[in-house]
């Protein structure tokens, strides 16, 4: 394998003009190079090199990408080929081994690689050999669950004693030092697990590799379950639990089913259902879905029936349409709660055949719009369907808005004219009912636009970006666009990956991919990059402190209305908002802007 520090000596040799005019006859216009596409036929060049970014892109068939990728594209070559071909080209040393700093960083990483291994080990065999699980092994065969699928997912049984992984790692020859980064343990209180008296569930990622636990309580208590906090191996919104046994399932039947929980997980894999996944203790997020389009059209929504189950599939729904998935919702027997359950008391086969009987995601949404408001009045079938107006804004297609609108009519034994009427005027209140709500709007574009512009520029200046994932949350950015490259820097970092056409790869969005590309051969970036992107660091900084301020105002107004102040929590709150205020002070002075 190819050094990255080789890989980027190679990309900062290389000179784009160069090698592209091997291929292709160029022209030199204002900054950039144009030339007639090798990709289509073209009678006028389209196809463009902007050198100091070594990028290709045509305007025409809109192919674009780094130069290494140029070069893969054009010989028909491998990665490792087409980096060994440059190599040589250009003088570069080919270095198979890895600088101190990669090595050190994978030592780190496999080091810990190594512990979550042995952890997870550990806790199966106190589950399925000791005394000490016996309990917690019952329980789960109570639960229907066997015991090759308690080995297929490694089910484990973390011992009451907080104290007693510590004391055990200690004993393999971990030092202090190192389990206190490990992820394992309290950071108050360094020898005490995060799980303990807890059936545990090793959370794996795409490549097999344990990154992180979640732990269910048995009998009663709260938190039922409680995860792994986010760490630089493991964030909890961009992975699926069971992903890495559903990947080839996914593949085949383009089809995800997607569950709650940990234990609805595993009795859909007991009853056969192999492409079946599930979020990690959130709501599923944006992120997720692009993770699963990448090998599936649909998503099949299996929630719990009660009401929480039902607002969650509603979101899971939009976050699927959103994201180019369509979804439909299964139909379970109501007189359980969930797959769990199902499986518990019904057994594998009933289990399997709930899954065939779902209805189409917007036939869903009019079924829950009807239970919400009462069909007894004319405002409350208004409300009924303007809870539907939203799911139409975010459909990508004008003709599957006009049918979701004939739908509506039909379903609701409305007129359609007057229903595509009241949607008309449902759009146009909420976006210029007002002076404030221009205002609003505005702000929300303008947020939109920083947030993808950032993230541009350090996509296309990636030095940045350790220090920009350090200062910046990726819950805390809100545009879809931007947290798709976000996603993407990330994995990019993670694995060590450097150079644009490693980043492009990692973007399954081709319209993304295109605005990187796009906006890369634009001049907004070559100026005063540094200052630009310390801005958007110091904007999204303090998006977050205005965020945590609006809510000690709501927390104040209620402790201040209460009739039993606690004043104390009141002064906590007084001093939090007194180093906001100065916080966000300094933040817009002129030096930091």
């Amino acid at each position: 394998m190819v050094a990255q520090s080789s890989i980027q000596e190679l990309i900062d040799k290389l000179d784009a003009v160069s090698v592209v005019s091997d291929y292709v006859r160029l022209e030199k216009r204002s900054d950039r190079y144009v030339g007639l596409c090798p990709f289509h036929q073209e009678k006028t060049p389209s196809f463009s090199v902007n050198q100091e970014r070594k990028l290709y892109y045509c305007f025409g068939c809109r192919k674009g990408g780094g130069i290494i990728n140029f070069v893969m594209e054009m010989e028909k070559t491998t990665f490792p080929e087409t980096i060994e071909l440059l190599a040589r080209r250009f003088g570069v040393p080919i270095n198979y081994g890895k600088s101190p700093i990669e090595k050190k960083k994978d030592n780190r990483v496999e080091e810990l690689n190594e512990l979550y291994r042995r952890v997870t080990g550990s806790f199966h065999t106190i589950l399925t050999e000791k005394p000490i699980g016996a309990a917690a092994l019952s329980y789960l065969t109570e639960r229907g669950i066997r015991r090759e699928i308690i080995d297929q997912f490694q089910l484990g049984f973390a011992p009451a004693d907080r104290y007693w992984l510590y004391e055990f790692l200690l004993k393999k020859g971990y030092s202090p030092e190192f389990l206190a980064l490990s992820g394992l343990f309290s950071r108050k209180y360094p020898q005490v697990s995060l799980f303990s008296g807890r059936i545990i569930f090793p959370i794996v990622d795409r490549h097999g590799q344990t990154v992180a636990f979640g732990g269910r309580i048995l009998g009663n208590g709260e938190p039922k379950y409680i995860n792994s906090g986010d760490s630089e191996r493991y964030k909890k919104g961009l992975l699926l639990f069971g992903m890495d046994k559903a990947q080839a399932a996914l593949r085949a039947a383009k089809e995800a089913v997607l569950v709650e929980g940990y234990m609805d997980l595993i009795a859909l894999h007991q009853a056969g259902v192999s492409n079946a996944v599930a979020p990690l203790g959130t709501a599923f997020t944006d992120e997720q879905a692009k993770l699963l389009c990448r090998w599936v059209e649909r998503v099949h929504l299996y929630f719990d029936s009660d009401s929480a189950g039902r607002n969650a599939t509603v979101k899971a729904i939009f976050t699927c349409r959103k994201n180019a998935l369509s979804s439909a919702v299964i139909t379970a027997d109501k007189n359980f709660k969930d797959p769990a359950e199902i499986l518990q008391k019904m057994g594998e086969k009933y289990l399997h055949e709930t899954t065939k009987s779902y209805i189409l995601e917007f036939n869903y949404l009019m079924s829950y719009a009807q239970s919400l408001y009462s069909f007894n009045t004319a405002e409350g079938k208004y409300r009924s369907v303007a809870f539907l107006f939203p799911y139409l804004d975010i459909l990508d297609s004008d003709i599957a808005r006009g049918t979701a609108l004939d739908m509506i009519a039909k379903e609701f034994a409305l007129d359609l004219r007057a229903v595509q009427l009241d949607y008309r005027r449902f759009n146009n209140s909420s976006v210029v009912s007002d002076l404030s709500g221009i205002d609003n709007l505005r702000q929300k574009e303008n947020k939109t636009c920083d947030d993808q512009s950032i993230l541009i520029a350090v996509a296309l200046n990636e030095e940045w970006y350790e220090q920009f994932r350090v200062a910046v949350s990726i819950h805390e950015v809100e545009d879809p666009v931007a947290k798709e490259i976000f996603v993407a820097l990330e994995e990019c970092f993670k694995y060590g990956e450097n150079g644009l056409d490693a980043l492009l790869a990692r973007i399954s969005s081709p319209s993304v991919r295109e605005k990187v590309l796009k906006r890369g051969f634009s001049k907004e970036f070559s100026i005063n990059t540094e200052t630009f992107i310390i801005d958007g660091i110091n904007k999204f900084k303090q998006r977050q402190l205005k965020r945590r301020n609006d809510e000690i105002m709501r927390e104040l107004a209620a402790a201040y209305g209460r009739k039993s102040s606690d004043y104390r929590y009141i002064d906590d709150l007084i001093t939090e908002k007194m180093h906001i205020d100065a916080e966000l002070k300094r933040l817009s002075s002129p030096k930091n802007t």
